[in-house]
């Protein structure tokens, strides 16, 4: 056993954090470190952190963040903690900041379209307060009714919609960011154009929370579509065939806000979950929604659909009746995650390109014995291949690693990525000089180095 001096004990650590956050609580009693350290199966070895900093304002950010230079600890910061690729767990000896109870809406400006937000406010909040006033806040998650602003923004969370309205990356103006040292940066503004300097407010967007903390951010808000909006559902032989129609749809002259697929795995789960009858349809689903519909809308959708041999086609406009299918696409993941050990990817191809990944991902399964359930959003060639295997096999399976890595390279032989939406977290931090070369991945390590010398903040976490 190797013997270490050490200059500080742990008791030092927790009193001089109490000292430099005023405003929120530290804690470091066992229920919370164990609650608070671990998210998945998935996470690997690692000890629960030392300390849990609840911050309620930047100076608990800034006093944290002190004391991490002082005992050189790294610092994972969490929001509402519901990272699917590891981005959030502890780091053995380190302290965890959340910042989940900074949650208020500062400012909502009908005018010029935005709201100014703390990193705690909830999505799915924010766009209800949002519509109050005739507005609406564009990205959906699937986490929406829980994941916080702050995250969606480490993480450049995507969603439903992003096939019309973008991204987290598309929809925020600008930020406030607590530095490593203590600085706090202020970053972009509230216009729509704005070209000084380089963009360093895009730079933190999707930084996993290595670069900085995100404290507030200032997000664009947009008006309520006007009219009626058609939501359907629609059945397919097939994926591959599902993903030709998509591209017609979308380049249609439509601008559909939704492209949803599933596959018949999926919709043998939802069945089996909500004793529904879906997968007796035909081999794939389509869930799309197309705002401020004309007289040209449903002649169009039906010939693109009638074109692919769609069957069991159903159009509405009834809110009740679109909220009945909506509620079906966000049962998905309750549906295949109930009774299975299971990991979620997050790939992306350009769109021509989905069809054939989709088939390629049916042949992985049937050559590993591994069970995907593949869903997505088909519109922006955004696919979620979910491996699962038994609860009672404790260690992930070769053939679950194998399938990963073949999964993994044919996105990047089709032009794609390896993380759409979900950002890289600890699960896939290796491949960075695969998917964007060795010059790249070098230069992104100088960038952490410049904005985190002493590599307290999320270490492990974005780059390896």
């Amino acid at each position: 056993m190797e013997t270490q001096f050490s200059a500080f004990d742990q008791a030092d650590i927790i009193n001089f954090l109490k000292t430099v956050v005023k405003d929120g609580q530290v804690k470091n009693d066992p229920t919370t470190l164990q609650s608070q350290s671990y998210s998945s199966k998935l996470a690997g070895d690692h000890q629960p952190a030392i300390a849990y900093v609840e911050a309620k304002s930047i100076a608990d950010v800034q006093g944290t963040l002190k004391t991490a230079r002082k005992f050189h600890l790294p610092v994972v910061t969490q929001n509402r903690f519901t990272s699917t690729v590891i981005g959030a767990d502890a780091v053995n000896g380190g302290i965890i900041l959340s910042t989940a109870a900074m949650d208020k809406i500062l400012s909502l400006n009908v005018e010029d379209g935005y709201a100014v937000v703390e990193p705690g406010v909830i999505n799915g909040e924010l766009d209800k307060e949002a519509r109050k006033h005739g507005l609406f806040y564009a990205p959906d998650p699937a986490s929406k009714p829980f994941s916080g602003i702050g995250g969606n923004i480490g993480t450049n969370a995507g969603g439903l919609s992003g096939v019309r309205y973008g991204s987290t990356r598309d929809n925020v103006l600008g930020l406030k960011v607590v530095l490593a040292d203590g600085r706090v940066l202020d970053l972009g503004g509230k216009t729509s154009k704005q070209a000084f300097g380089y963009n360093l407010t895009q730079l933190f967007i999707g930084s996993e929370g290595t670069l900085g903390v995100i404290v507030e951010a200032t997000v664009k808000l947009m008006p309520l579509p006007l009219g009626k909006s058609l939501m359907g559902m629609a059945f397919f032989k097939d994926m591959p065939t599902l993903a030709k129609a998509t591209t017609d749809l979308r380049m249609a002259g439509l601008y559909p806000s939704m492209l949803e697929a599933m596959d018949s795995n999926t919709l043998q789960a939802i069945d089996q979950f909500k004793q529904t009858t879906y997968s007796q349809a035909a081999g794939a689903a389509l869930i799309f929604k197309i705002d401020m519909i004309n007289d040209l809308t449903v002649p169009t959708v039906e010939k693109i659909l009638t074109r692919y041999q769609a069957s069991n086609v159903k159009m509405t406009s009834d809110e009740d009746e679109q909220a009945a299918i909506i509620e079906l696409r966000q049962a998905m993941l309750l549906a295949i995650f109930t009774g299975r050990n299971a990991v979620m990817e997050d790939m992306a191809v350009p769109t021509s390109k989905l069809a054939e990944l989709v088939a390629y991902i049916q042949q992985v399964s049937e050559e590993t014995g591994i069970q995907i359930f593949t869903a997505g959003h088909a519109g922006d060639g955004n696919i979620h291949p979910t491996l699962t295997w038994s609860q009672d096999i404790k260690e992930t399976p070769e053939g679950v690693t194998l399938a990963l890595r073949k999964l993994f390279n044919k996105a990047l032989e089709l032009g794609g990525t390896i993380s759409g939406e979900h950002s890289v977290g600890m699960l896939k931090n290796q491949w960075n000089n695969v998917e964007l070369g060795a010059d790249v991945d070098y230069l992104q390590h100088q960038v952490k180095a410049l904005f985190d010398p002493m590599n307290l903040l999320n270490p492990k976490r974005k780059i390896n």
